[in-house]
């Protein structure tokens, strides 16, 4: 029975051997394990001995395994295919892999990410302070269609004592847009946004809009500087705004030529700051002295877990306020929030 008991345990371990994925590297050492995924030029591999490990590409001689990776290529599409690395090189049976047709292998799954975040500050003593702000944000990218969507309340009460506040601030604002991908870079989109500001006198502004726009960087990876996305908008869009106390000059409806462009950075020092600036620029088609301006620029940085840092700076600027109001808005703030 002893003898029995061995031989099960030395052919399960060879069978175990066998089934087993290895990946012998240039200097001669090898992994046995579990191979997972290759992205960005990197295979996840599991090993019996050291856990999961991550192995450049370029630093293997060999893989040998029957795991099936997808390879997403530059227009768009997808196929699941057989890979393994030979000399530093992806193939696919025996024949390398054309990387300049190859957006990405084993491109992660799509998902939904978003932010939340929210500042508060209070003052008590010579001054009679409250004021809060809170922001949110949703977006997803498919293979060929991406969304967003941003909300923001901003609000603030200030006096001497808590008998004689005053509202010196209370503004709402939503935006949502939709892309779709009709070449690897061109997109066409459609947005639409509201903002409402009782202390600029704005009773309602809303637009719709629609154009094209070029992402002249998706993620792209630099060596010496990190992670850079950056896209440029171009179209049209309709404005209409209700303001309490209207300027004689100013329209309630005009139809704008639109003009933005967005970037974020992801810096090689720290893969967990990422830089942001927006911009957004609408002129009236038939007067160019009127305009909106809308602009923003910070970074968001991880502190705890999925718990972030949040500092940027927003500046509004409307050619045609409200009466006895002033065309530029600047707000700072700092605040924590939740990322995902």
């Amino acid at each position: 029975m002893k003898t029995k008991t061995i031989i099960t345990a030395v052919l399960t371990a060879a069978a175990l051997s066998a089934s087993a994925d290895k990946v012998t590297l240039k200097s001669g050492s090898f992994l046995t394990g579990t191979a997972d995924v290759i992205r960005n030029g990197v295979l996840t591999f599991a090993s019996d001995d050291l856990g999961e490990v991550e192995i450049k590409v370029e630093n293997i001689a060999s893989l040998e395994s029957d795991k099936t990776h997808v390879l997403q290529y530059v227009d768009g599409t997808r196929e699941t295919v057989e890979m393994t690395v030979v000399d530093g090189k992806l193939v696919s049976g025996e024949q390398p892999i054309d990387m300049d047709n190859v957006k990405a292998t084993d491109p992660a799954e799509e998902k939904w990410h978003g932010s939340f975040n929210v500042a508060y500050m209070s003052s008590r003593g010579n001054t009679y302070n409250n004021n809060a702000s809170v922001l949110f944000n949703i977006n997803r990218r498919w293979e060929k269609d991406r969304v967003k969507g941003d909300l923001g309340y901003y609000y603030s009460k200030t006096g001497t004592s808590k008998a004689d506040r005053e509202t010196t601030s209370n503004r709402f604002e939503a935006e949502g847009q939709h892309d779709h991908f009709w070449q690897p870079k061109v997109y066409s989109y459609e947005n639409a946004r509201y903002d409402r500001d009782t202390i600029a006198r704005l009773d309602y502004r809303y637009r719709i809009g629609a154009g094209l726009g070029y992402q002249w960087l998706d993620g792209y990876e630099s060596d010496l500087t990190g992670k850079w996305s950056f896209s440029q908008e171009a179209g049209l869009a309709w404005v209409r705004t209700g303001y309490q106390d209207k300027d004689p000059d100013a329209e309630d409806s005009y139809c704008s030529v639109r003009y933005a462009h967005h970037l974020t950075y992801n810096p090689k020092w720290n893969e967990n700051v990422e830089g942001f600036h927006n911009l957004e620029f609408m002129p009236d088609v038939a007067d160019w002295e009127v305009y909106l301006v809308k602009a923003d620029i910070g970074f968001t940085t991880k502190i705890l877990m999925d718990f972030d840092l949040l500092c940027k700076i927003e500046w509004d600027y409307n050619s045609t306020p409200s009466k006895g109001r002033k065309s530029s808005d600047t707000r700072y703030i700092v605040g924590l929030g939740y990322k995902w």
